[in-house]
C-alpha cells in the first residue's frame, strides 16, 4: 500500500491537519516537535552571504525554525496567504488594523467589539489620521450604506464579545469588497477549527491565541491570518515594526494547537450541556450562546459554524451588584479572573450597558459571562446551581 505523503495536506481533515501541520521530524533528526531555538544572533558563512541574506535565516527577530513551524501549522489551518505571529491578542487586533489603514482612511468598527479593540479605535486610530464609525452587529449587507469614499476596512467580531450577536460576515464581506474596503474579523471564539473565516470573505483573521491555541493560561499569543491581497500589507507592517514572539512561547503555543481538537470537543459538548440547563433555570433570564436554538443568531451560526467553544453570557433574573457577588464569590470551581479558552472554569461579571454607541444594550438583570473548562460537567452544574441559590436568597 502507497504510503500517504504529508507534502499536501489539503486532503487531510482538520484535525489530522492539527497534528501534522508545520512538523518536519527529518529535519530535526526525527524529533516529533520543532525544537526551541533561543538566539538572536544567525551567523552567515561569508560577507557575501550576509549582504545577500542567502541564508534561510538572517535573524531572529525576522524568523526562526520555532515561528517559520507554527506561522505555517496555522497557516494550513487557516487556508491563508500568510499568517503572522503577536505577542498578544490585542497586539493582533492592532496590528491587523494598521497594516491597511492609512491617514484619511474610514474603519466601520462592529459596537460589540472587545473592550480593548474599541480603546485601539478611541485613542489610538485617532492619532494617525484615522476616522472610526461604530455599527450595529446585526446590520448585515446593508453596511454599504454606511460606507464612505474614504472607507477602507470593515471589522467584525463574531459572536459579538461578551453579548455574543451573530453577525451576517458574508453579507457584509461581499458589501465591502464591492467597494475594495478590506474585512477584518476577530475569530477567536471559533478559532479556524470551526470557523473558516477567509472562506466567508474575510481578509484578515485575528485570534487571540492565549485563548483556545494555547489552551493552559501560561501564554500571551496572538496570531494575525491574510488573504492574497491583504498579506503584502500584513507581511510589511510586521517586519517593519519588529513584531515577533519569544521561543518558549512559540513552542508552547505549538504544543497547545496539537490538542485544540479535542479540547475544544471537549468544551463545546460540556458548554452546550451546561447552558441547555442553564436555561431552564428560574434564576436565569436568557442564555447568550450560539450554539442553542433559542439564540437569534442560531440561524447563522448553524450556516457559518461547524461548531461551538465554551464560552457564553447569561443574564440574571433582576438583582443587586451584591447579590451577583453572592453568586460568583463562593464558587469552587469556576475562578474569576480575565481571559478564558484555558481548562478551567471562569465566571466574570460584566456591565456593556454603557459601551455601545450605534446600539442599545438593555439586559433585564445583570450579566455574567461563563467560560466552560475541562472539569466534569455534574461537578460544574452542583456549583453553579450552589451558586443560583444564593443569588436566589440574596435577591
Amino acid at each position: 500500500m502507497k504510503k500517504a505523503s504529508l507534502d499536501d495536506l489539503s486532503a487531510f481533515g482538520d484535525n489530522t491537519r492539527l497534528v501534522n501541520a508545520g512538523r518536519d521530524p527529518a529535519r530535526f533528526d526525527g524529533f516529533v516537535n520543532t525544537p526551541v531555538f533561543h538566539g538572536s544572533t544567525i551567523l552567515s558563512p561569508s560577507v557575501k552571504d550576509y549582504l545577500g541574506e542567502t541564508g534561510r535565516y538572517t535573524y531572529a527577530r525576522r524568523g526562526s525554525p520555532g515561528s517559520e513551524a507554527l506561522s505555517e501549522a496555522l497557516q494550513t489551518m487557516e487556508r491563508s496567504a500568510g499568517v503572522v505571529l503577536c505577542p498578544s491578542g490585542l497586539s493582533a487586533a492592532s496590528t491587523a488594523l494598521l497594516s491597511i489603514l492609512n491617514a484619511g482612511d474610514h474603519l466601520l468598527m462592529t459596537d460589540s467589539a472587545y473592550g480593548p479593540t474599541r480603546s485601539i479605535c478611541k485613542r489610538e486610530l485617532p492619532r494617525f489620521g484615522i476616522e472610526v464609525t461604530y455599527y450595529d452587529p446585526l446590520i448585515g449587507g446593508d453596511i454599504e450604506q454606511l460606507m464612505k469614499p474614504n472607507t477602507k476596512a470593515v471589522y467584525c467580531e463574531s459572536p459579538g464579545s461578551l453579548t455574543f450577536e451573530m453577525q451576517d460576515v458574508p453579507a457584509i464581506a461581499a458589501a465591502a469588497h464591492r467597494r475594495e474596503a478590506f474585512v477584518l474579523m476577530d475569530n477567536t471564539w471559533a478559532t479556524p477549527l470551526y470557523c473558516k473565516a477567509h472562506a466567508l470573505g474575510v481578509d484578515l483573521s485575528i485570534q487571540a491565541g492565549t485563548k483556545y491555541i494555547v489552551g493552559h493560561s501560561d501564554v500571551m499569543m496572538g496570531t494575525v491570518s491574510a488573504s492574497e491581497r491583504a498579506w503584502p500589507h500584513l507581511k510589511r507592517f510586521t517586519f517593519d515594526t519588529g513584531l515577533c514572539v519569544g521561543p518558549d512561547d512559540m513552542f508552547l503555543s505549538m504544543r497547545g494547537l496539537r490538542t485544540m481538537g479535542v479540547r475544544l470537543a471537549r468544551h463545546q459538548k460540556s458548554a452546550l450541556e451546561i447552558a441547555s440547563w442553564l436555561e431552564t433555570h428560574d434564576q436565569i433570564s436568557r442564555v447568550l450562546y450560539p450554539a442553542l436554538p433559542s439564540h437569534p443568531g442560531h440561524a447563522i451560526f448553524k450556516r457559518d459554524y461547524s461548531g461551538a467553544s465554551g464560552l457564553f453570557s447569561v443574564i440574571l433574573q433582576p438583582g443587586s451588584m451584591e447579590a451577583v457577588g453572592a453568586f460568583l464569590d463562593d464558587l469552587a470551581l469556576f475562578g474569576i479572573g480575565a481571559s478564558w479558552g484555558g481548562y478551567e472554569s471562569l465566571a466574570i461579571p460584566f456591565d456593556s450597558r454603557n459601551g455601545r454607541t450605534a446600539t442599545v444594550w438593555a439586559p433585564e438583570g445583570p450579566t455574567v459571562r461563563l467560560h466552560i473548562g475541562l472539569e466534569e460537567v455534574p461537578d460544574l452544574m452542583a456549583d453553579l446551581a450552589a451558586g443560583l441559590e444564593r443569588y436566589r436568597r440574596a435577591r
